[in-house]
C-alpha cells in the first residue's frame, strides 16, 4: 500500500516538471456469422478517419514481449494508447467511451519503466495500460462521478481496493471510462451507455448500436483497444452484456471476490468489478490482479494465479448444461449461434446436457428489483457520506434535487422514476425487504442453480448472453429482447461470456454460468472454446450494421 502512494507522489512531481498540465434465421456460422448477400442492402463503409494502430489486439504477453525486449517501454505504450483514444474516441468515430484521461499516466509510467530497468517487475501488469469505469474511486487528479454531473469536483479520501490492487500490480491507469449513469440505475427508460457527464457511448461495430451498459463505456474502449484491458463493474448484466456486444471476455466474479469498496453502489448483495477483455487469458490475468478482500469488508476470496487454467484440452470430459427454457428462443440469430458452440464444444469433448434448465427463473424479478430498490438508497447514501468529499449532492434525496434543477443537462432524453422509487424505501430492517431477500437467495441458489448442478452434475451452464446489439434509441430507451445474466447475478455465482460468432456484422456471446468460487474453472472451459473458436475480429468502426451479410 505504501509503494504504491509513493509511485503516484513520485509520478505527480515528474508530472508537474516535465509534463504539460494536463440491465433472424438457422445457421449463423459460428466463426464469422457471415452469409450470402441480402437483395437491396447496402454494405456499409468501414471508417476512413481510423488510423493504423501498431498495438491492435496486442495481448498482455505481447505487450509485455515489447517492454521486455526494449522495443517498447510503459511509457511509449501509454502514449500510443492515449494517441489512439485522441483518434478513435475524441476524433474519428468518436465513441465518447473515455470520460477522462488520467494527467498522471504518463509519469506514472516512468516511475514503472525505472522500476523495471532496476531489475524489478512487478508481476503481468508492470507496465500495462488499463481503463476504468468512472464508478471506481481513485485518490488522484481523476474525478469519480459515476457519469453524473452531481459528483463532478468530488475528492475520494483514498483509492478504492480496485485501483490499490491496479497500482500495486503496476498498472497504468490511462482512463476513466463512460458509463449509463448511476450504473443505469436511475431510469426505466434509458439509453444504456448515456451519461449526464459524458453523453452517448457507441459500439465500435456499427456506432448507431448500443453497447450494451452499464460498463458501456469499458466494453467500447477494449474492443477499440484503447487499452489492454479493462475493469467494468456488474448488479445484473453490466459486465457480460457490453462484453457480449463489444466482442469480449467478460468475467462477473463470485460475489464477495473482489472488493466493492470505494466503487459508486447500486446493492452490496449482487455488486460486484470484474475484468473485460479481447482474450480470456488477458481476463485472467487481470482478475487475478483485482481478486482480494481489503480488511474493512468480509471478502469471500482469495488470490489465485487464474492463468493456471489455460488449458486448451480444458472442455474434455466436462459436463455442460444447456439452459433452453427462458434463455433461448429472443433472438434466431443468438440461438443458431449458440447451437454451433454446442456442437463444437461436443467435438472437444464436452458431454452436453440438453435441457438443463434452471428452476424459478422469472419468479424472483420482482423481488429482484424490490431488492436493488432498497439497497440502492442505503448504499448510496453511504458511498456519499464516506467518499464523494466537496460533492454538492450527499444523499440520494439530494441527487434527485439535483436532477430537478439540472433537468437539461441531467435529464435531457429520460427521467428518474427508479430514483425516486428508491427514496420511498425504508431501512434494510423493513420486512419487506427482508422477505424479498430471502426469496431472492432461495429460488436463484438452493432451488435455482444448485439444482440444476447437483441433478444433472454439471461443470457450467451455458445460454446466448444476449441478442445482437440493438439500436441506440435516446428517444424510447433500450430495446432489450432477452438475457442470461440474472441467474448468476442474483445468486452471486460467477459467470462469464466469450465471443460465439456474428450475426450482420454485430456481436454475440455465449455466457458460461459456475458454481460458487469457481472462476477457475469457467476460465478453463472459455479458453478451450476460445482457441478452438478464434472467434473475434476487431471492430471496423462501421456506420451501421452490415446488412448485406448475415
Amino acid at each position: 500500500m505504501a509503494e504504491d502512494t509513493t509511485v503516484l507522489e513520485m509520478a505527480r512531481g515528474m508530472t508537474r516538471r516535465q509534463l504539460v498540465a494536463c440491465g433472424m434465421a438457422t445457421g449463423v456460422a459460428l466463426a464469422a456469422g457471415v452469409r450470402g448477400r441480402a437483395a437491396g442492402a447496402p454494405s456499409p463503409e468501414a471508417s476512413s478517419t481510423v488510423p493504423p494502430f501498431e498495438l491492435e489486439e496486442a495481448t498482455i504477453a505481447e505487450l509485455q514481449a515489447a517492454m521486455q525486449s526494449g522495443r517498447h517501454t510503459a511509457r511509449s505504450l501509454a502514449e500510443a494508447y492515449l494517441a489512439r483514444i485522441d483518434s478513435v474516441d475524441r476524433a474519428g468515430p468518436t465513441l465518447t467511451s473515455v470520460i477522462e484521461v488520467n494527467p498522471d499516466a504518463l509519469a506514472i509510467a516512468e516511475v514503472l519503466d525505472a522500476e523495471r530497468k532496476a531489475g524489478r517487475k512487478r508481476g503481468p501488469l508492470h507496465g500495462i495500460p488499463v481503463v476504468i469505469k468512472d464508478n471506481i474511486a481513485t485518490k488522484d487528479r481523476m474525478m469519480t462521478t459515476a457519469g453524473s454531473l452531481a459528483l463532478v469536483g468530488a475528492k475520494a479520501p483514498r483509492d478504492s481496493f480496485v485501483v490499490e490492487q491496479l497500482r500495486r500490480a503496476g498498472a497504468v491507469i490511462l482512463g476513466k471510462t463512460n458509463l449509463s449513469e448511476w450504473a443505469n440505475f436511475r431510469s426505466s427508460k434509458s439509453s444504456s451507455g448515456w451519461s449526464g457527464r459524458g453523453g452517448q457511448c457507441k459500439n465500435p461495430y456499427a456506432l448507431d448500436r448500443n453497447p450494451c451498459g452499464s460498463s458501456s463505456g469499458t466494453g467500447a474502449a477494449i474492443a477499440a483497444n484503447l487499452a489492454a484491458v479493462g475493469v467494468g463493474t456488474e448488479t445484473d448484466g453490466s459486465i457480460v452484456c457490453p462484453s457480449h456486444a463489444c466482442s469480449l471476455v467478460g468475467i462477473k466474479p463470485t460475489l464477495g471476490l473482489v472488493s466493492g469498496s470505494g466503487i459508486v453502489p447500486i446493492a452490496h448483495s449482487q455488486d460486484t468489478a470484474g475484468p473485460m477483455a479481447r482474450t480470456v487469458a488477458d481476463a485472467a490475468a487481470l482478475l487475478g490482479v483485482l481478486a482480494g478482500a481489503d480488511g474493512r469488508e468480509a471478502g469471500r476470496g482469495k488470490v489465485v494465479d487464474y492463468t493456471l487454467s489455460l488449458d486448451p484440452k480444458g472442455l474434455a470430459g466436462t459436463r455442460i448444461g444447456v439452459a433452453r427454457e427462458k434463455l433461448f428462443g429472443y433472438s434466431p440469430d443468438a440461438d443458431a449461434l449458440l447451437e454451433s458452440a454446442i456442437k463444437e464444444m461436443a467435438r472437444l469433448g464436452a458431454v452436453i446436457v440438453d435441457p438443463a434448465n434452471i428452476p424459478h427463473l422469472g419468479e424472483y424479478d420482482d423481488a429482484e428489483f424490490e431488492v436493488l430498490l432498497y439497497e440502492f438508497k442505503s448504499d448510496l447514501n453511504a458511498y456519499l457520506a464516506e467518499w464523494a468529499g466537496g460533492a454538492p449532492a450527499r444523499t440520494v434525496a439530494d441527487l434527485i434535487a439535483f436532477n430537478e434543477e439540472k433537468r437539461h443537462e441531467e435529464m435531457p432524453y429520460f427521467g428518474q422514476d427508479i430514483m425516486e422509487k428508491a427514496q420511498k424505501k425504508g431501512p434494510l430492517t423493513d420486512k419487506a425487504y427482508l422477505k424479498a431477500l430471502e426469496k431472492c437467495r432461495k429460488l436463484s441458489r438452493e432451488k435455482g442453480l444448485d439444482v440444476v448442478f447437483q441433478r444433472d452434475r454439471l461443470d457450467a451452464v451455458v445460454a446466448p448472453t444476449g441478442s445482437p446489439p440493438w439500436v441506440t434509441d435516446l428517444v424510447n430507451g433500450d430495446h432489450f429482447l432477452g438475457a442470461s445474466s440474472t441467474p448468476a447475478a442474483v445468486s452471486g455465482y460467477p459467470s462469464m461470456t466469450v465471443p460465439a460468432g456474428y450475426a450482420f456484422g454485430l456481436p454475440v456471446g455465449i455466457t458460461f454460468i459456475g458454481k460458487a468460487l469457481g472462476e477457475a474453472s469457467l476460465i478453463r472451459l472459455a479458453f478451450a472454446f476460445e482457441q478452438a473458436t478464434k472467434v473475434r475480429k476487431p471492430p471496423r468502426f462501421l456506420s451501421t450494421a452490415d446488412l448485406s451479410h448475415r
